[in-house]
């Protein structure tokens, strides 16, 4: 992992706001892209676009490139130059 994706974990004002505010915005993917009740596969993309939202917030647009291909292999961004793949999970407790 990234020594500056590490600083994420170590800053507690920012871990208070992921705490309050993560759930809901995932909620929210869920809800936009559910149909029928089911979820459908693109609440994978909402989700990414969230977290590099949160990395823009923490890092700063000039430090997070967005700009990636569609079509490269596990990168949905690049942190300092450093590419990292996004996974989030989608299930119940």
């Amino acid at each position: 992992m990234s020594s500056k994706l590490i600083e994420i974990f170590n800053d507690e004002k920012l871990i208070d706001r992921i705490k309050n505010r993560l759930p809901h915005l995932f909620q929210l993917a869920e809800l936009e892209s559910s149909r029928a009740g089911k979820i459908g596969m693109e609440v994978g993309s909402l989700r990414e676009k969230i977290i590099t939202a949160l990395l823009i917030y923490k890092f700063g647009k000039e430090n997070v490139e967005t700009e990636i291909p569609i079509t490269e292999p596990e990168i949905d961004a690049n942190l300092f130059g450093v590419p990292i793949s996004i996974k989030t999970i989608t299930g119940t407790r």
